[in-house]
């Protein structure tokens, strides 16, 4: 996953401004200057000489002769991934490759993946895409692409793999927990271009918003989708519901523009990191476009990044209540670094906390009403499913806000888990798939967590788990963050 990125220069030796271009998920971002504290600046001549050894030793004896810049790029990739899971050296190809994917429209499948331990995991795959309709589900682990396995190539090329010519084939091979047995995607690659906010109504006057992705028009998107649902219900809305369920994250700009976009006043999000330029914060100007009328925000573990500051600001100033499962819970700011040879060192600076001073970081966000399977496997299966903090050398932010608990618990009704074998985005996809894509047409019939979302909107009672009992109960939906 690409995180939040800020472009820095470096002419001779000195950190110097180059945008203000902020994001989150996807691309690139925020300037800053004296990057490097001055007591860090000496040169540890012994680990160097140790580096010239080795690299004489490999290139004099390695069985096969290779170049100077295959053993210095591996040197450098090498050193920089053993930070964290987001920090990564870019060549010249892959930092071009990685300024395509913040507009909206980039060739690929349509999937927002993470490594670890060699192999890459599903984030999300995002709405209206090969691999959504093909069936590709947050928590897969991808294993092979064409049949070539995966292990020690590295994120960005495995990345490249899945990358082609709009109308060419790609086979993903899939491991999903609690299936035994191997699956096979073959997905048809394509120009994907996302529509990030939809939006409908629910019910007479009760609003929903859809937003998949954040692109650099979210926030202004998301603001024309209120107005016409305001235009819809004759002027006012009793209520709207925000669905970032599966949303990977984005442009961060977006992403305060759209928290924004529900708030009169407060913090959005702030940044902590070791030198003055990480420490940034973001607060919202108002207006309330839906003029306070109560709002409920859908969330599990495949909202990540900018879907979590949007989640995080909105229930921090209690503006909204959250529902669904714990959020991914990725926090951290990377800055993308343009290099003399044209390509970038993405390297992590500083942590994201909430308007309540909790970390994103490795905790994400905790939803006031969650929402659980009654169905052991499929209860299994959402526990299962990856989150940052199981990322190889994540970075974990000591967190006063770790012990938060949610407020009310649902148990979502026992429903059989579905199984998945081979079949192609080309062909048609699974009816569910496709509703799932069609955030037009929100079914409240499947979609439970959905239903129970409008009930509390419209005050009526829910099953709440109190002792062990299911006991109806009518939940406010003004409701203190718990910390």
């Amino acid at each position: 996953m690409i995180p939040l990125n800020r472009i820095l220069s470096r002419p001779a030796g000195t950190w110097l401004k180059l945008s203000v271009v902020l994001m989150l998920g996807l691309g690139s971002s925020y300037a800053g200057s004296a990057y490097a504290d001055a007591d860090q600046n000496h040169i540890p001549l012994e680990q160097i000489q140790t580096l010239s050894q080795v690299f004489e030793i490999v290139k004099s004896n390695y069985v096969d002769p290779t170049s100077d810049k295959k053993l210095m790029t591996g040197a450098i990739s090498g050193m920089v991934s053993a930070l964290d899971p987001h920090s990564a050296y870019l060549t010249p190809k892959e930092f071009k490759e990685m300024q395509v994917v913040t507009d909206g429209k980039f060739g690929g499948l349509g999937i927002e993946v993470t490594g670890d331990h060699g192999v890459l995991k599903v984030v999300a795959p995002i709405d209206g895409t090969p691999a959504a309709k093909a069936g590709v589900e947050p928590g897969d682990l991808i294993v092979k692409i064409d049949g070539k396995a995966l292990q020690g190539i590295g994120l960005q090329k495995t990345v490249d793999m899945m990358r082609g010519k709009p109308g060419t084939q790609v086979t993903l091979t899939i491991l999903r927990p609690h299936q035994n047995q191997p699956i096979h995607l073959t997905l048809t690659r394509a120009i994907i271009k996302v529509q990030s906010v939809r939006s409908a109504m629910l019910a007479p006057d009760y609003g929903y918003i859809r937003i998949s992705q954040f692109q650099e028009n979210t926030g202004r998107k998301t603001r024309q989708a209120v107005e016409q649902l305001e235009k819809t219900a004759h002027g006012h809305l009793k209520g709207l519901i925000l669905d970032l369920r599966n949303n990977p994250g984005g442009v961060l700009g977006a992403g305060v523009e759209t928290a924004d976009t529900f708030l009169n006043k407060g913090l959005i999000v702030y940044t902590k990191g070791r030198t003055p330029d990480s420490d940034m914060r973001f607060t919202a100007h108002g207006p309330d476009y839906l003029h306070g009328a109560p709002m409920i925000v859908l969330i599990n573990g495949g909202s990540a990044s900018a879907a979590e500051i949007v989640t995080g600001a909105l229930k921090d100033d209690h503006r909204a209540l959250v529902m669904g499962q714990r959020s991914f819970g990725k926090g951290s700011v990377q800055t993308v670094i343009p290099l003399s040879n044209g390509g970038a060192l993405k390297l992590t600076t500083a942590l994201y906390y909430t308007p309540a001073g909790c970390s994103i970081q490795s905790q994400g966000i905790v939803p006031n009403v969650e929402i659980q399977p009654a169905n052991p496997q499929l209860r299994a299966m959402d526990e299962d499913l990856l989150k940052e903090s199981e990322l190889q050398g994540v970075l974990k932010a000591p967190d006063t806000c770790s012990k938060v608990k949610p407020q009310y618990t649902i148990t979502a009704p026992a429903s059989k888990p579905a199984l998945v074998t081979a079949k192609t985005s080309s062909g048609s996809a699974s009816e569910e798939a496709m509703e799932a894509a069609s955030v037009l047409k929100p079914n409240l019939g499947k979609d439970y967590v959905l239903r129970e979302a409008l009930a509390i909107l419209e005050k009526q009672a829910v099953p709440v788990d109190e002792n062990g009992h299911s006991v109806q109960e009518v939940i406010p939906l003004s409701v203190a963050s718990g910390q």
